[in-house]
């Protein structure tokens, strides 16, 4: 693929007012090692001395010229745009010639060319091998705003880079260079840092983001809170995540479906059964519809706390509602009458499920909505 776009371009050039006289010494474009001759063929652009026997590569012409030239060898070939962009970022970064590579990406995001995610997450951790701190920054920066959308796998590798790092001033610094871009919703890239840092397994950078949010202009919201609280319960610290809970509505915010069913599923985990039906009373309180995850954790509960007659009660409201009881909730429950010795309706219950078996709520309907 780069050997064709290496020959359009080199057409191109002999047609062009552009002279390089390494290129009629060493035949540059009909070389097969592309990545030390590429690399030495940007650095020109670039404006940064030669090496590895090239003294005397030069550039007449201006940089924007010559990268007009890479334009048209771009638009001329039969490649993806992206894909040639993309190849010459890797050979770049493949060489080690990185500050090369986010310049030249710079430079044709501005000619409203722009690269697939893969090409800046290739640049991001070449930039965390070689301990580039600054550049890493940079080049996250130009991602966020010439990008749509960053997936996961791109705040895993700034998550692992922080990590290997592991200076929580250079963290710092971060947070607040994205706490004051000029960028709207500033707080779903930290949110989404926040989610990396937890998947990686370091809780305590996750928590270190958050509890700076909170004295930064970006502020956590709802998103942020319902990030934490599902870290803080899922290791079972629920006395922090119940502090948390508290201080998120002392800052306005309104806890909806995710927190109380994140909530209520944590605390039933651990066995705190009696605070589960206390959250879910302050839910109906609040106008929040309860749903299939709310009922199952609620169900479960009562039932394991010995109040099956509630739990009974639960269930039906649940049905009342059209709400279709999964298997899970079923079992739960036909454990719990037979734990208390109500074997006539552990019976009944589990005729009605075997009834039902076609209409049970499929796994994917137990999946939280992504936030």
């Amino acid at each position: 693929m780069l050997a064709a776009t290496a020959s359009k371009f080199k057409a191109k050039l002999c047609k062009s007012k552009i002279i390089y006289h390494y290129y009629h010494h060493s035949n540059f474009l009909n070389t097969t090692n592309y990545g030390v001759t590429l690399q030495m063929y940007v650095k020109g652009i670039w404006g940064f001395a030669a090496t590895h026997g090239a003294r005397n590569y030069h550039v007449i012409e201006s940089t924007n010229e010559i990268l007009n030239e890479i334009l048209v060898a771009i638009e001329e070939s039969s490649v993806s745009r992206e894909e040639i962009c993309n190849t010459y970022v890797n050979k770049l970064c493949t060489a080690g010639d990185l500050l090369a590579a986010a310049r030249l990406m710079q430079s044709l995001i501005e000619k409203h060319i722009f690269f697939s995610p893969h090409a800046y997450e290739h640049l991001l951790e070449a930039a965390g091998e070689k301990n580039d701190i600054d550049l890493l920054f940079q080049i996250f920066k130009n991602f966020l705003v010439s990008c749509d959308s960053i997936r996961l796998t791109s705040y895993l590798i700034l998550a692992r880079v922080f990590v290997k790092f592991n200076d929580p001033v250079i963290l710092l610094k971060f947070i607040r260079e994205v706490s004051e871009m000029v960028f709207p919703r500033n707080e779903i890239v930290l949110n989404r840092l926040i989610f990396a840092f937890a998947k990686c397994g370091h809780v305590d950078k996750a928590l270190f983001v958050f509890d700076h949010m909170k004295s930064l202009e970006c502020k956590p919201d709802l998103v942020t809170y319902n990030t934490i609280l599902g870290i803080l319960g899922r290791l079972g610290r629920v006395d922090e995540m119940l502090h948390e809970f508290a201080a998120m509505k002392t800052v306005d915010l309104i806890p909806d479906i995710v927190t109380y069913n994140t909530l209520l599923t944590s605390l039933w985990k651990v066995g705190r059964f009696d605070l589960c039906l206390v959250y879910f009373r302050e839910m109906s309180d609040r106008g929040v519809q309860p749903d299939l995850w709310t009922y199952k954790a609620l169900i479960e509960s009562l039932g394991r706390s010995g109040k099956i007659e509630e739990a009974l009660r639960i269930f039906e409201e649940m049905k009342r509602k059209r709400i279709q009881p999964s298997i899970h909730i079923y079992r739960a429950l036909i454990f719990s009458l037979k734990r208390t010795g109500k074997m006539e309706l552990a019976l009944k219950f589990s005729k009605e499920m075997k009834e039902c078996l076609s209409d049970f709520a499929v796994p994917k309907d137990l999946q939280w909505k992504k936030r």
